[in-house]
């Protein structure tokens, strides 16, 4: 699924824009240890339910840099830029994760343009304040300030 369709030279323009929301997306244990293998954090909070459910949180909880990582499929369904010969990670700015993501529950992520500039080398730097919301919580689960370059294509 791809999200609303906007050129690379229309994004300075978006600048304090809400872009929109992902869909929800639930999270499985078997993706929490998959994140667990891939990185080798094995902290029991996250990959030994049994322990959990007498831990902090009463149930395993995603890690928050899991969390993050969503960013890249869930900003995908928020916007296609078009214009681009490719769009690279440039950093993050700023990041936290006010509360737990259970092992069972459904997130999706908000996105808004902070800002947006045309580099000397043509690509677009734009800086996307993001929101991972879980279903039915309180507060978000991460809140990241994201920077990213989107390259113009040679057509």
């Amino acid at each position: 699924m791809s999200g609303a369709a906007v050129r690379i030279d229309e994004l300075v323009g978006l600048a304090g824009e809400k872009l929109g929301s992902s869909d929800w997306h639930e999270i499985s244990q078997q993706q929490v240890q998959l994140f667990a293998d891939a990185t080798g954090d094995q902290q029991w909070i996250h990959v030994d339910p049994e322990r959990a459910k007498r831990g902090p949180f009463g149930v395993p909880v995603a890690h928050g840099f899991l969390t993050l990582a969503l960013e890249p499929a869930l900003l995908d369904e928020v916007i296609e830029v078009s214009g681009c010969s490719s769009v690279v990670n440039y950093g993050l700015n700023k990041v936290r994760f006010p509360a737990p993501l259970p092992v069972g529950g459904r997130v999706r992520m908000h996105a808004t343009l902070v800002r947006a500039e045309k580099r000397p080398d043509d690509s677009v730097e734009a800086i996307l304040a993001l929101e991972f919301e879980l279903e039915g919580g309180a507060k978000p689960v991460c809140v990241a300030e994201s920077v990213f370059r989107y390259i113009p294509s040679s057509e």
